[in-house]
């Protein structure tokens, strides 16, 4: 059998594994060693090169980036971080028609900027924001949706966890891709918050306009300066996070790490965090540090096995042969994440795709940085789509029997169109994000 025709089927089979509930790296580790033994006849030799890959495939120093963010998100939720920056926008926005949706909306991109866990903050929101949100009056699948298309920002505004994995197998610069993807995560808000002014404006019912009378979406005592000093801690946080990378004062992995001891600090200072709850977040964080990094080893091992298969390099021949332009092709691979995003975690969709696609879109020319905040917005979008959407069942999960999934999905319907206008402008105007890693 050619090599070529080897790796395709490797492609189908970990499709296939994934849907059927095998485990994401268990699927890539198996599939790999079969496959090499099928392309080089000899079993051996594959089961030296997966110890060559556990070893060099996490050996880096910036690996330690992995935990030190996955923590950094534990404490902040353990520290109150996103009911206060609810808490503090609908206070300010409470007079405002769909003021409350916004600022779920807002909420959602400050809670982002310190979690980068889309799953994370739907889960949180929706204990904070939903009730909140149904006893003023608003549309309860109206309600439903705003908490789950805002909480796709937890991806893409920095630190994201998806940007970290999508830098370590891209070999970029996990600095330049948190940079590119601020101005597309506030862009992604702004349009939400418009969209939901749009929609409130022409169906006043879908918050009865009682955002409009109610000034008490809040506690009294929330008065707007003594909650933007509540507030003040956590834009710090997030300000010498994202600014140390920016200067270049840290490097992603020492920003992570002073993220993780501020967020302790932050939580400790509120007395949120108790000796078995910080036991409960360093086992929660080595759960899915080393879970990550177990998938990172396969991955680096599926990856091999692809580059000897020689299936990029036949597809990078058989692309240009079509005379396609370039951004045609890069439409038709943004088809596919949507596609996958629909059946397929984030995480493998990340770990299938990017070994066939980066080759072929740096042959193009095309910025991989760039790129990658357009995969990532692309397989975000999967979050929220039928029939599996993460984000929706996760918000199922948490609500149990006070929300289905099917008015989760109704309700996500409009986030989900203005989410692809967003992406159709991030393909379109490619300095929306380039600007920023462009100034570093």
């Amino acid at each position: 059998m050619e090599p070529f025709i080897i790796g395709w089927l490797s492609i189908l089979l970990v499709l296939v594994a994934v849907v059927i509930g095998i485990h994401i790296s268990v699927a890539l580790a198996l599939i790999s060693l079969v496959g090499l033994w099928m392309i080089l006849g000899d079993a051996m030799i594959p089961i030296h090169m997966l110890g060559s890959a556990a070893f060099h495939g996490v050996f880096d120093y910036a690996f330690s980036v992995v935990p030190m963010f996955v923590l950094m998100g534990f404490l902040a939720n353990i520290s109150g971080a996103a009911e206060e920056a609810y808490d503090v926008t609908a206070n300010m926005l409470r007079k405002r028609p769909g003021g409350l949706a916004i600022a779920t909306v807002i909420a959602n991109a400050v809670f982002a900027a310190i979690t980068g866990i889309s799953i994370a903050s739907a889960a949180m929101f929706s204990r904070i924001s939903l009730p909140s949100m149904i006893r003023h009056g608003y549309d309860k699948k109206f309600s439903l949706g705003t908490i789950a298309g805002s909480s796709i920002l937890g991806m893409l505004i920095p630190p994201s966890v998806l940007l970290i994995l999508f830098g370590i197998v891209a070999r970029e610069s996990i600095g330049s891709l948190f940079l590119a993807g601020i101005i597309p995560g506030i862009v992604l808000a702004t349009v939400y918050s418009l969209g939901i002014s749009i929609m409130v404006h022409f169906r006043p019912s879908l918050v009865q306009n009682k955002s409009n009378t109610n000034n008490d979406a809040v506690p009294e005592s929330w008065k707007n300066r003594t909650a933007l000093i509540k507030l003040a801690p956590i834009l710090i946080l997030v300000a010498l996070v994202l600014g140390g990378i920016y200067t270049g004062i840290f490097t992603p992995t020492e920003a992570g790490a002073v993220g993780a001891f501020g967020t302790l600090i932050l939580a400790v200072v509120k007395r949120r965090l108790t000796g078995q709850g910080l036991w409960g977040v360093l086992l929660e964080t080595g759960y899915i540090s080393s879970s990550i990094l177990l998938i990172l080893v396969t991955a680096n091992m599926y990856s091999r096995m692809l580059t000897i298969s020689c299936l990029p390099v036949q597809l990078c021949e058989y692309l240009g042969a079509l005379s396609l332009p370039p951004v045609i092709i890069i439409v038709l691979f943004v088809i596919v994440l949507v596609l996958l995003g629909a059946i397929l975690d984030s995480t493998s969709i990340i770990l299938i795709t990017l070994p066939i696609m980066l080759p072929v879109v740096g042959a193009m020319g095309f910025n991989l940085v760039w790129f990658g905040i357009v995969a990532i917005l692309a397989i975000e979008i999967g979050l929220i789509t039928p029939p599996f959407g993460m984000v929706v069942y996760a918000m199922s999960a948490t609500l149990g029997a006070d929300a289905t999934v099917e008015e989760i999905f109704i309700g996500s319907l409009p986030f989900l169109l203005m989410m692809f206008l967003v992406l159709g402008l991030v393909i379109a105007f490619p300095i929306l994000s380039l600007w920023l890693p462009g100034l570093n």
